[in-house]
């Protein structure tokens, strides 16, 4: 055997063993990879969502953290038959699945109801209109008392027998009493304009302008 020979036989082993551990490399690679996002995605490793509600958003959040979870209070509302400081609404919802880390939002109940501004209705809205506005932001409203006036007019509005304003902050937990006219002042719109000549009889008073 030559020179030439035995050179190429090293050559053509080297490129062998070259090209096998290129291939053991890329394996591995694939094999780490693959691995690496099973991890990182926590494959297989679903966890069901608890139910929440009204639970101590302390004790939720102990539980939620052995279970592998985390969680966020994103608002917070007012249910006065529930304590404070308890769980009323959640996300995800009870029995979803979901990946180790996720985080579940939720919604704490207030220790104290809320107050909100009394809106521009006093003398500037219709009772229909008033009550719409005022039930809407969870006011609760007693029986209207009437009052001499344009019928269906807001004229003001009580609070536990006070008299209060356009822009006072009430809490919600004080029921509010519209004072609204009953009708026994109409309308201006109603009234009939009488000409000065029908008064009269359709007669005019005759003059003459004197000079001096």
């Amino acid at each position: 055997m030559n020179i030439k020979e035995s050179l190429s036989k090293a050559f053509d082993r080297y490129v062998v063993i070259n090209l096998s551990a290129m291939l053991v490399v890329i394996i591995l690679l694939c094999l780490g990879v693959g691995f690496g996002l099973d991890l990182y995605t926590h494959h297989g490793e679903d966890i069901v969502v608890p139910n929440l509600k009204g639970v101590d958003i302390d004790k939720a959040e102990r539980q939620l953290n052995l279970m592998g979870l985390d969680v966020v209070v994103s608002d917070s509302g007012y249910n006065k038959a529930l304590p404070a400081d308890c769980i009323l609404l959640q996300t995800p919802g009870e029995g979803q699945k979901v990946k180790k880390g996720h985080v579940i939002y939720v919604t704490v109940n207030s220790p104290s109801s809320p107050s909100f501004a009394i809106p521009d209705i006093i003398d500037n809205s219709s009772v229909r209109e008033a009550e719409a506005r005022l039930t809407a932001m969870g006011f609760r409203l007693n029986p209207r008392k009437m009052v001499d006036g344009e019928r269906d007019w807001v004229y003001g509005i009580l609070c536990h027998g006070r008299h209060v304003s356009n822009g006072d902050r009430i809490s919600i937990d004080h029921p509010l009493t519209l004072i609204v006219g009953k009708g026994t002042i109409e309308d201006l719109d109603d009234v009939d304009v009488v000409d000065a000549e029908e008064v009269d009889g359709g007669e005019t008073d005759d003059f003459e302008e004197v000079s001096e």
